[in-house]
């Protein structure tokens, strides 16, 4: 799941049309450090793991292979999936993305072997300040989008199609896993 939804990330990246709002923030980095992408995005998710510290929160297993898993394959898509220049193959390319980043979810949440870095980050802040989850993450994803953009990260369509499907993406990818997942009692 981890690794779909690295690939998915690098899908939205070779679009061309626009990134999800962390890998605005990864490009943005990168392109002033001259530092990979994909290592941009490990550091950055073990920066958001500091966070969790005055919030009380415990990384597990799952946690911790995000970081790696993600960054890793984010960084071999960007290696072997072709940059798009033309708008309509870029706008596949995104969808495409989106889908994996769904499936990804899916599969990686359901496993229950702790959550990424910035779920764990949302999570750990709507019990700190009673926030409802969702304006903690929207307030989360608005303050990386900003930051990276005005670092140079790439924000378009992609990043707009990201924002309003991502969540129907995962919740299909749900149904999906559960349908096909053996029940325990």
């Amino acid at each position: 799941g981890l690794f779909l939804f690295g690939l998915g990330e690098a899908f939205l990246l070779q679009s061309g049309i626009g990134n999800s709002p962390w890998t605005v923030l990864a490009e943005g980095v990168s392109l002033h450090f001259s530092f990979p992408i994909g290592g941009v995005t490990a550091l950055i998710s073990c920066v958001v793991l500091l966070l969790w510290i005055p919030l009380r929160e415990q990384p597990g297993f799952g946690t911790i292979m995000n970081i790696f898993v993600i960054a890793a394959a984010l960084q071999i898509g960007i290696a072997i999936i072709p940059h798009q220049n033309n708008y309509f193959t870029g706008l596949v390319f995104a969808l495409l993305g989106i889908g994996l980043v769904g499936i990804g979810s899916g599969i990686y949440i359901t496993c229950g072997l702790g959550p990424g870095p910035r779920d764990g980050l949302m999570t750990g802040l709507n019990e700190k300040t009673g926030v409802r989850v969702g304006r903690v993450r929207t307030g989360i994803e608005v303050v990386v989008l900003t930051i990276g953009w005005l670092l140079g990260g790439v924000v378009g369509i992609g990043t707009l199609l990201f924002a309003l499907l991502i969540g129907q993406s995962v919740a299909i990818a749900f149904g999906l896993v559960e349908r096909i997942s053996p029940q325990t009692s």
